[in-house]
């Protein structure tokens, strides 16, 4: 029997650290198989889709900027991804439909919104409208939060986000400085401080001291942006945490091994971004 193979799609690429995750558990659950990083052209996605249907590759995950345009793709959307219209996660069901499912949601709530008090009474802004938007604003639906505004550079987006999802309010790119005041969560689903591109152009300097800041970025551990706010005592959250629960669900649905998130994890993986 031929050693599984699992990847990670998307461009850029280099900066993932899914292939490390996955590898850890392979080896730890000692699953003949390997997960390697797939930096793939939008002309390519169909190609790496055929090859999950012929059993080249047993699952892939997809990250920007191909979390919607691997969609038309597959043959079913399930669970989340149904309701994001977002994929990640991808595989063969036994009947050997090609399968789309959206594991950020549990990352991100399992990640940060768990831990956050009475989150479901908190004002949020969304900073972004791109691929990783739509899992964000349903984990915040799911999670009861109801007060959920979003802003982005390209006004479009925003508008095409509110016809998925209703109760969102617009704010102005051009208001986003002042408007950091008014909220008590606030989470960068942007590339903005990922590693080697630009950050935000000033500093979140009025901001509510107890405001909690979660940034979806984990290359480099800490953006100029979440550095600033952890230096001023503001309660911060890097995307480590998001990487691994939904790496944890993504590895489940491949392999059907609930994997731990251990210490020695955790380690590894910030020592590859220290």
């Amino acid at each position: 029997m031929k050693n599984k193979s699992f990847a990670i799609i998307g461009n850029p690429i280099a900066h993932s650290l899914s292939p490390l995750l996955h590898n850890y558990w392979l080896d730890k659950y000692k699953i003949k198989a390997n997960y390697s990083l797939l930096d793939v052209k939008e002309n390519e996605i169909e190609k790496i889709t055929k090859k999950i249907r012929d059993g080249r590759i047993n699952g892939i995950n997809v990250t920007l900027p191909y979390k919607q345009k691997i969609i038309p793709y597959i043959d079913k959307l399930v669970n989340d991804a149904k309701s994001t219209n977002s994929v990640n996660t991808i595989f063969l069901d036994s009947s050997n439909s090609l399968i789309g499912e959206n594991t950020d949601v549990y990352g991100l709530q399992a990640g940060y919104l768990k831990k956050i008090d009475e989150a479901e009474n908190k004002k949020v802004l969304i900073i972004g409208a791109g691929g990783v938007a739509p899992s964000v604003i349903f984990a915040l639906k799911k999670s009861k939060l109801k007060n959920i505004s979003i802003i982005n550079r390209t006004h479009e987006k925003s508008i095409f986000l509110k016809k998925r999802f209703n109760f969102l309010e617009i704010l102005e790119w051009k208001s986003l400085e002042s408007e950091l005041i008014n909220f008590d969560i606030i989470i960068n689903a942007t590339s903005l401080g990922l590693k080697d591109s630009n950050d935000f152009e000033f500093n979140f300097s009025r901001v509510k001291q107890s405001l909690i800041y979660i940034d979806t970025i984990y290359n480099p551990l800490e953006t100029k942006t979440l550095k600033f706010l952890k230096e001023n005592n503001i309660k911060t959250f890097n995307g480590l945490e998001m990487l691994i629960y939904q790496g944890q669900k993504s590895f489940y649905l491949w392999n059907k091994i609930n994997p731990e998130i251990d210490d020695q994890l955790v380690n590894l993986l910030v020592s590859k971004l220290k």
